[in-house]
């Protein structure tokens, strides 16, 4: 058997991470990520929007969406569940479509866990694994870090309620 293909870059290269705390309980946070009717309401940073939301949430299930821009810029994603622990743990990727056809231009795999600490707060974690170095430079540059954490915000708030 050969031996595997190098990988083009180290990890800590390829790699985006946000780290959040709340008082929101993980199973509120789990629900926001897995209930397709709410999505519309956190799931972009405003005044991007997100429609046409179809989740499958269980291993081997799809996800499928359209992040809409304020300039009518429309994106659409889709990709499948890897792994999911139900209030704990949320692994995609868009490596794949629906039925496992591949994506012939695959960004990233998203491993979204939710902990809850000794002090009774939630710890939101959301790393992202880019497939190349330069994947990952342009996503930090599109605004991860702010994009992803306005989105939390929006998350807390709406999960609060």
């Amino acid at each position: 058997m050969p031996p595997p293909a190098p990988v083009e870059s180290p990890l800590s290269e390829r790699e985006l991470v946000l780290v959040r705390e709340t008082d929101v309980p993980r199973e509120k946070l789990y629900a926001g990520w897995t209930t397709a009717e709410l999505y519309p309401q956190w799931f972009c940073p405003k005044p991007w929007t997100v429609a046409d939301v179809e989740l499958d949430v269980r291993a081997g299930g799809f996800n499928r969406m359209t992040m809409c821009g304020p300039d009518g810029e429309r994106f659409p994603n889709q990709g499948v569940y890897l792994e999911i622990v139900p209030n704990e743990k949320i692994v995609f990727t868009d490596a794949y479509f629906a039925n496992w056809e591949p994506n012939p231009n695959p960004f990233f795999t998203g491993i979204v866990t939710f902990e809850t600490l000794p002090n009774g707060k939630t710890r939101y974690t959301a790393r992202v694994l880019h497939w190349t170095k330069e994947n990952c430079e342009k996503h930090a540059a599109m605004g991860f870090q702010e994009g992803w954490g306005k989105a939390f915000d929006q998350l807390v708030e709406l999960m609060s309620k």
